[in-house]
C-alpha cells in the first residue's frame, strides 16, 4: 500500500517552539480542494489484496487508476453536495476488519515473548554431552535443529539480513557443535568455506552492529574449534583487532564483583575464562538461567550440571522444537514494545483492551529499581525501564520517577551497570520518558537534558546508529522526538512521520546473534496502519470541505486558509 502525501511544510523549528504542520491534514491519497482550484472531489479508494471480492465503484463514481493499489475515484461537481451534506458513509471501511481481527489473535497469543532462533546458542546447547555419563548429546533435538537449518551458502545466520558478524559466530558455532559429534561432514566443509571467503569481512564491519558480547564470546568459539582440530585460518589478520580488543576488555572486568554482584557479564559467561562455577550459581536467575541466556546457561549446565540449568534449556528446547533464542523470555520487552508501535502507528484504539492487558502485566512486574528485557531479573536497564515509565505513566499508573536515579552517576545517565558504551536507542527512550515529567521531578528534568545534549550531538556528527536494533529510519526518529516533544505532538501528525518510519517485517534486533520480534515488528501492524490513515484522512478532507460550504468564505479568510486554522489553534494548546 502507498499513501500518497507530500512532505511536511512549515517554518524551521526552533528548540522550545513547536513547528506547526499546517498541511498534515489536507495531505493524504487524495486532497479536496477549493472549487477554485477544481471542478470535483477526488476522494480515493483502496484495493486490496486481503479481501476476495473485487471492489465495488458506488453510483455516480468513475474509478481513474493513480498507482499500484489506490483508485481515485471521480465524482461530478453537481452530484458533490449530495454526498457531502448527505454524510454518506464512505465507503471500503470494511476492509480493515480482517487485519484488525488479526493482530488481535497475535496479541491474544502474547506469553513469555515470540522470538526468532539463534544457531548459535543453539550449537551451545548441541555441545552439552548426556548428563547420564553415556555417549553423545544431552540435546539432539539441537543438532537436528543445525543439520536442518544451514543457509544455501554454507552459512547459518538470519536468512534475509547478511551480517558478517552474526553470518560468522553463528557458523562457526554450527561447525564446533557438529565436529565434536561427529556428524554431517559436508554440512561442516559448506560451513568451513564460507568462513575462509568471508573472514575479510569482518575487519570492516561497523563496530555499531557487533553483537552484544561479540569480543568476549567469539575467541571462546575459536579455543574450542582450536581443541577439536578444526581446520581454520586462527591467524586471519581480521581476528588480531578482536583478540586485542577481548585482552582489553577482560582487564576492565573485576572478577570478584562478576562472582558477587548481577551484571550482565553473566549473559555472557560462556566466552568468560577463570569463572568458579560454585560461587556464580548463586547469581542464578528464578527461572534456572544465567540473565536468560540459552547459551550462557548451557555452559554453566556443561560445568556443573545443575539441576535448575537444566530444566530451563531443557523447556526453551522443546518450546522451540530444537532450537533455542538468543535471549529467553522477552516478555516485558515485547508487552511494552507491543503498545509502543501500536500507539505510534496510530491504531491503539481498536486494541484498547488487548493494550490495557499488556499495561497490567508490566505494572504487576515493575519495580521501584527499574526493570529490564524479562520479569524477575536482578539486573535492570534504562531502556526498558523508560519505555515502561511512559507508557504506565501516560494510561494513568502510579510510577515514581526515582527509578532513574538508579541509572544516574556523576551527572551521566547510563542503561546498563559497567557498560563500555551509550546506547543511541536507549537515551532515545529516556528522553521520551523525561518528556511527561510533572513539576518537581529534578531527575527527569536532568535525564531530559543529558539524552536531548547526547542526541544532539549524536545527530551532529551523523552517528544515530545502534547496537541493538537495524531499523528503517532510526535518526528519523530520533530527530522528530527532539523537534516535537510529547506536548507538542499531534498524534495523526506522528502516525503519519511513522509510517515512513517504521520497517515492519524488516527491523531486526541485535543480540550475541541478529534476532527478530515478531509481534513488535511485522507488516500486519503496518498494512492496517495504512489502511486506517488514509481511510481517516479521507474522513478528516470531507468534514473540512463540508465546514467550509457551512460558513461564509471570509469567516476563515479563504478555503485554502481551513486547514492552517485548525493547526494554528492547535497551537494554543501547547
Amino acid at each position: 500500500m502507498q499513501l500518497r502525501l507530500s512532505s511536511p511544510a512549515g517554518a524551521p523549528f526552533r528548540h522550545g517552539e513547536p513547528r506547526l504542520l499546517p498541511r498534515a491534514l489536507a495531505k493524504g491519497p487524495c486532497r479536496l480542494r477549493g472549487k477554485g482550484d477544481a471542478g470535483g472531489t477526488r476522494v480515493a479508494r483502496r484495493t486490496s489484496s486481503v479481501s476476495s471480492t473485487p471492489t465495488k465503484v458506488p453510483a455516480g463514481l468513475q474509478a481513474k487508476p493513480a498507482g499500484n493499489d489506490i483508485q481515485i475515484l471521480e465524482r461530478p461537481e453537481e452530484e458533490e453536495a449530495r454526498d457531502l451534506d448527505g454524510h454518506r458513509v464512505i465507503p471500503g471501511t470494511e476492509l480493515e476488519q480482517p487485519l484488525i481481527d488479526r493482530v488481535k489473535a497475535m496479541l491474544g497469543s502474547m506469553g513469555d515473548g515470540k522470538i526468532s532462533v539463534s544457531a548459535y546458542d543453539t550449537a551451545w546447547v548441541a555441545l552439552v554431552p548426556r548428563l547420564d555419563g553415556g555417549d553423545g548429546a544431552q540435546f539432539p533435538a539441537a543438532l537436528r535443529w543445525i543439520l536442518g537449518n544451514q543457509l544455501p551458502d554454507g552459512s547459518w545466520g538470519d536468512a534475509a539480513l547478511f551480517s558478517a558478524y552474526d553470518r560468522i559466530t553463528n557458523t562457526l558455532a554450527c561447525v564446533v557443535a557438529l565436529t565434536k559429534w561427529s556428524l554431517g561432514p559436508e554440512n561442516c566443509t559448506r560451513g568451513l568455506s564460507f568462513l575462509e571467503d568471508n573472514m575479510w569481512r569482518l575487519a570492516e564491519e561497523d563496530s555499531e552492529s557487533m553483537p552484544i558480547g561479540f569480543e568476549i564470546a567469539f575467541p571462546s568459539l575459536l579455543e574450542a574449534a582450536r581443541s577439536l582440530d578444526v581446520v581454520f585460518p586462527y591467524d586471519h589478520h581480521a581476528l588480531q583487532r578482536i583478540y586485542a580488543n577481548r585482552e582489553v576488555k577482560l582487564k576492565k572486568i573485576p572478577m570478584e564483583m562478576m562472582h558477587s554482584i548481577p551484571t550482565t557479564i553473566l549473559h555472557s559467561l560462556e566466552g568468560m575464562p577463570g569463572v568458579d562455577w560454585r560461587k556464580i550459581l548463586r547469581l542464578q536467575s528464578s527461572d534456572g538461567s544465567f540473565l536468560f541466556s540459552p547459551a550462557a546457561t548451557a555452559s554453566a549446565l556443561m560445568q556443573t550440571g545443575d539441576a535448575k540449568c537444566f530444566e530451563y534449556i531443557d523447556r526453551i528446547v522443546k518450546k522451540f522444537d530444537g532450537g533455542v533464542p538468543n535471549v529467553y523470555p522477552v516478555d516485558l520487552f515485547e508487552h511494552i514494545w507491543v503498545v509502543d508501535r501500536l500507539e505510534r502507528l496510530g491504531i491503539s484504539r481498536y486494541f484498547k483492551q488487548e493494550i490495557k492487558q499488556c499495561l497490567d502485566y508490566v505494572h504487576r512486574h515493575w519495580t521501584e529499581e527499574g526493570i529490564c528485557w524479562a520479569r524477575n531479573s536482578a539486573v535492570v536497564d534504562v531502556d526498558d525501564t523508560a519505555m515502561a515509565f511512559r507508557l504506565l505513566r501516560l494510561h494513568r499508573y502510579n510510577v515514581s520517577p526515582s527509578v532513574f536515579e538508579n541509572f544516574e552517576k556523576d551527572g551521566e545517565f547510563f542503561c546498563f551497570v559497567g557498560q563500555s558504551t551509550q546506547a543511541v536507542t536507549g537515551m532515545y527512550n529516556l528522553n521520551r520518558a523525561s518528556q511527561v515529567r510533572f513539576p518537581g521531578e529534578d531527575v527527569l528534568q536532568r535525564a531530559g537534558r543529558f539524552s536531548y545534549e547526547f542526541l544532539r550531538q549524536r545527530e551532529a556528527r551523523g552517528t544515530i546508529r545502534d547496537k541493538w536494533i537495524i531499523s528503517k529510519d532510526l535518526p528519523g526518529e530520533v530527530q522528530y522526538a527532539l523537534d516535537f516533544p510529547w506536548y507538542a505532538s499531534l498524534p495523526r501528525v506522528e502516525a503519519r512521520v511513522y509510517l515512513d518510519q517504521y520497517g515492519g517485517d524488516d527491523d531486526v534486533w541485535i543480540g550475541k546473534t541478529l534476532y527478530r520480534m515478531p509481534l513488535v515488528n511485522n507488516n500486519t501492524y503496518l498494512e492496517l496502519a495504512k489502511r486506517d490513515f488514509n481511510r481517516c484522512q479521507i474522513q478528516h478532507q470531507l468534514e473540512w470541505h463540508g465546514l467550509q460550504k457551512e460558513w461564509p468564505r471570509g469567516f476563515w479568510g479563504g478555503s485554502k486558509r481551513c486547514i492552517e486554522s485548525l493547526f494554528s489553534s492547535c497551537r494554543l494548546h501547547f
